[in-house]
């Protein structure tokens, strides 16, 4: 059974999203419908829509294999739910696969089942996402993740690429690029979510590193080493490290290089420029540095990315 635990206020697509690649994955395996939703009080559950949808009770009797935690405006409040805690934990111990959909990691991070571990959420909670929750390895740019049973992924939409994933894991390629085609989707997304802000979203409110963040972006073929970017900033560079990544979500080294992937994809995307050319102005320093980093990040290495963008 594959339950989507969904809270008033919940967002509509992070519930729906998932369990229309269910019902079609099952209906392609010849499973039958196997997806329910579930929340702390049963019956219709309002999303910030405005849509209810019917959720049955938070009762663990062993056919669960999948929980879903949907995103959502009242996110906080389910969060702070006991009982909710208590019904996630319990799944979680007796060895089901529990994810979350955007901000759907609160619930996940606030039973504790994120601590040590890597994890992502919809890109504009980083910040409070951190500060609220240290002890989670938080990944701001990644479509989604998963340690062994525990998956978390971006911002609404993403949590269907999510649910491919587990498609994928449960029932075979074919199925997941069946239900894929049938979305009309790709069957996997290239890219993370910093295609979807601006800098990366690294700037605080304040603008503390705004700045620093610009001249970076202008300097990519120069040695942005730790030391270099705390001089600039005018703070130790112990000091700049920590206050750095609790402020933006992210380490000094792994913002650099998504900058110099920010960058390097944008030129590779819009001009004939030599890829080595490329690597080299961009920082990465030679082109199968700057490879290996494009897989990393967008699943393709420049040369497809250059295809890619140049066929629509």
């Amino acid at each position: 059974m594959i339950a989507i635990l969904i809270f008033p206020g919940f967002q509509l697509l992070d519930a729906s999203g998932p369990a229309s690649v269910f019902e079609l994955a099952q209906r392609f395996a010849q499973t039958g419908p196997n997806v329910c939703m579930v929340a702390a009080r049963p019956g219709p559950v309002r999303s910030s829509a405005g849509i209810e949808l019917v959720a049955s009770g938070l009762k663990d009797d062993g056919s669960i294999s999948t929980l879903i935690v949907a995103g959502g405006l009242g996110v906080e409040e389910a969060a702070d739910c006991g009982k909710t805690l208590s019904f996630v934990r319990r799944l979680s111990e007796r060895g089901a696969r529990i994810a979350s959909v955007c901000s759907g990691a609160y619930v996940l991070a606030a039973a504790g089942l994120l601590n040590g571990r890597k994890a992502t959420t919809h890109w504009s909670r980083t910040q409070d996402f951190v500060s609220r929750y240290p002890e989670v390895r938080l990944d701001p740019d990644r479509i989604f993740l998963n340690e062994g049973n525990i998956w978390t992924s971006a911002g609404i939409t993403a949590g269907i690429d999510l649910a491919l994933a587990m498609v994928s894991e449960d029932f075979g390629e074919k199925v997941a690029k069946s239900v894929a085609r049938q979305l009309v989707l790709y069957h996997r997304r290239s890219g993370g979510q910093s295609q979807f802000s601006s800098l990366l979203e690294l700037k605080t409110p304040n603008g503390r590193f705004g700045p620093l963040l610009s001249w970076v972006r202008e300097n990519l073929d120069k040695p942005l080493n730790v030391e270099t970017l705390a001089e600039r900033a005018g703070i130790s560079p112990r000091h700049f490290a920590r206050v750095f990544t609790a402020e933006t979500g992210c380490t000094p080294s792994k913002a650099i290089e998504r900058l110099r992937l920010e960058v390097a994809r944008e030129r590779v995307q819009s001009s004939g420029e030599l890829i080595e050319r490329v690597a080299e102005t961009t920082g990465f320093g030679d082109a199968e540095r700057m490879r290996r980093a494009f897989v990393r990040a967008f699943g393709h290495p420049p040369q497809s990315v250059r295809r890619e963008s140049r066929t629509g």
